[in-house]
Formats: structure tokens, sequence, C-alpha cells
């Protein structure tokens, strides 16, 4: 018999002008208890993959603490499962051992809730790595609560301001594709974009979000394949503090302001400057950096042949150093770069130091390159 989380979605009553207030009771992690003695959850999440790196990802945020526990799920080269409402914890695995048995995501929710008599409470969200993907919101959801499905996505939510929130989410998710945006990136900005909107239509509660992203490539920490696992346990802005986190451990452009320096975010910023012909223009594509010796079958080749992979581990590494003094230094060509786009798009102030890269800089270099990328130009 499958075990249930008593986590129930439903419609918080108002109480008449005039009337007396009653006092809401709440649970241990503060959220409001209705009649019957349940907490009620509510939940906005987002399930993609990106067929480009074979990445799968979950990504959540709830007026409820600690949510990466029960929503989000994936697992390398099989796909997402997001489980909300009243919350079957175990739908979240269950689903994705039926996805890896190659049934489809609508099949999925159909076997996951075929004898749930409390299939009416449920949401769930299923997306498999050809990017088909399926929605079940039952009809006792707590208003608004709806879902859309798009190309290699599937957003859903309960409790909401209304729809604007789940559009929100999906239009900011497919205004990203194409752009080599990475996963994480792409669905932390689509799940703010959502909560911008409004997001769980109550207030005063406890609030939380989480992303997890599974790679085939990448074994990650624990050797499962979870290449990028962050949970916001409890804060007043859950996803920009989501945001900042993954900015600031991948060290992706922005999560700093510097003007010489080196680093990743280095090599990111001049990626966008050559696309946008402002460093090196006359060079060819921009190098892709070394490819990393962390994938599985690097891993199969440390237990067959220890002295084979010592030998590509050691040239991974030369090959990587190379890469990061060729291209991860803040020099004076690409101070120059900087500055010149910053005269262009008239950034420059006074007092400014050279090669200054602030937000402001950052913001709009991003949109011109994700518009480049969009629309290349015709050669």
């Amino acid at each position: 018999m499958v075990r249930r989380g008593a986590i129930v979605s439903v419609l918080i009553c108002i109480v008449a002008a005039g009337s007396s207030a009653i006092a809401q009771r709440r649970a241990a992690d503060g959220v409001a208890i209705n009649d019957e003695g349940l907490p009620q959850y509510s939940t906005v999440s987002l399930c993609a993959i990106d067929p480009a790196t074979g990445q799968s990802g979950a990504a959540v945020t709830t007026r409820v603490p600690f949510v990466g526990r029960a929503v989000p799920w994936v697992r390398a080269g099989v796909g997402a499962v997001c489980t909300q409402a009243s919350t079957v914890v175990e739908y979240g695995p269950r689903g994705l051992d039926l996805l890896a048995n190659g049934i489809e995501p609508q099949t999925v929710l159909a076997q996951l809730l075929a004898d749930d008599a409390a299939r009416e409470s449920r949401q769930v969200g299923v997306i498999d790595m050809k990017g088909r993907a399926a929605a079940h919101t039952g009809r006792q959801n707590g208003n608004w609560a709806g879902s859309r499905q798009g190309h290699n996505y599937t957003v859903q939510a309960n409790i909401m301001v209304g729809p604007e929130v789940v559009e929100a989410v999906a239009t900011t998710f497919e205004s990203t594709e194409g752009t080599g945006m990475p996963l994480a990136e792409r669905m932390i900005l689509a799940l703010e974009a959502g909560y911008t909107k409004g997001g769980d239509r109550r207030w005063g509660n406890l609030q939380s979000a989480a992303i997890k992203i599974a790679d085939p490539n990448d074994p990650g920490r624990g050797n499962d394949y979870i290449a990028l696992a962050i949970e916001v346990g409890e804060h007043p802005e859950p996803v920009a503090e989501l945001k900042r986190i993954y900015y600031t451990t991948g060290r992706r452009l922005g999560y700093r302001t510097f003007s010489q320096i080196d680093g990743a975010d280095v090599i990111e910023l001049k990626r966008m400057l050559h696309v946008l012909g402002y460093w090196r223009p006359s060079m060819g594509d921009f190098p892709e950096p070394p490819t990393s010796p962390a994938t599985r079958q690097m891993q199969e080749l440390r237990k067959t042949n220890p002295a084979e992979y010592e030998k590509i581990v050691a040239e991974s590494r030369r090959s990587s150093d190379e890469y990061a003094r060729q291209y991860g230094v803040y020099d004076a060509e690409t101070i120059a770069a900087v500055d010149k786009f910053r005269a262009d798009h008239e950034l420059k102030y006074q007092g400014d130091a050279a090669g200054l890269v602030d937000a402001r800089l950052i913001a709009a270099l991003r949109t011109a390159y994700f518009e480049r990328k969009r629309n290349p130009p015709k050669r």
C-alpha cells in the first residue's frame, strides 16, 4: 500500500466583513491547517529537459519550508517528476521508474493515479527525455490551479494568484530556448518570473525553493548523476536566494563586480564579447573548455585501467590550465573590449574604473548576447 503524505491544498476561506476573525491553526512548520487537521500546502513547479546536454531538471517554490524534500525528482537519462498539492512523495521515484521502463508521461500519470481515491486533490507533472510532458490537476485543488505544457517542459501550480503565474513561468522558459543558457539558469529565471507575478496567493507563511538537475555526463558528488541540487529551506525571498546561490557557487557572470581579475566568469565574459564582435572578432567560434574527465566512461576506466585513467586526467588538467591561461584572465585586451561595449551602450560614467563589470554592464551584455544567439547574423 502506498504511503501518502498528508499535504492537502484547499482554498483559504475569507471571513466576511464584520465577522470576528478566527485564529488559523498551524502545523509545526508554520503552514495553516484546515478543519480536517490537514496542512494546506501549495506549489508552483517546473519540469524540463535540455536535449542538447541530456539534462533533466525539476524546480519548485512554495509557501512552506523545505519543499526540496518532497516535490522535485530527477533521474539522469530518464526525466523529471514534481508531485505536489496533496503530495504523494512516492509518486516521484515511482514515476521515474515508469519513465525508465519506456512508459510515456500521460500513461505514467494514469498508472500512478489509477487506484488513488484522493486523486482529485493531487497535482503531478511528468516529463521524459523525449520532451513528452503531461500533468494532472485534480478538481479539488485550491483556486487558482492548473498547468501548461510546451516544448521540453511542463509547469504546474495550485493556490496561485491566477493563471498569470503559470503563463509567466512558461513564457520565460520558452524565451530562453536556443540561447545556450544552462538548463538550471533557464528554470530559475522562469520560476523568478512566476514569483514576480505573485506566486502563491497566501502571504505570511514560511517560504522555500529548490532545484535539482540530473546529468548523465556528470556523476555529481554522490555518484548519483545529480549535477546540481540547491535547496533554500526557508527565506523571505526564496527564489532570489536560489538564484544567488546558483550564480555564486557556479561563479557565473554576475556573481561579483570586478575590474581586473581572473576566473570562470571572465571566460563567460569573453565569450559574450566575442559573439557580439567586441573581443577578437576575427577569431572563429569561441573555443569550448576541455572535456571534463568526470564522466561515466572515465569512472569505468578508473577501475579497469588506472594507469590510462591517470594519464588522461593529467592531460585534461594540463589542457584546462592552458585554457584558463588563454581565456580566463581579465587582461588589457578584454578591458578595452568592455570599455568599448560600455561606450556603445551609453554605460560610461565619470569615476568608473577601467573595464568595470558591474550589474548594469552585465544586464546589457546578457540582453545583447542572448538576442544575438537567438537571431545570429546571416553569413
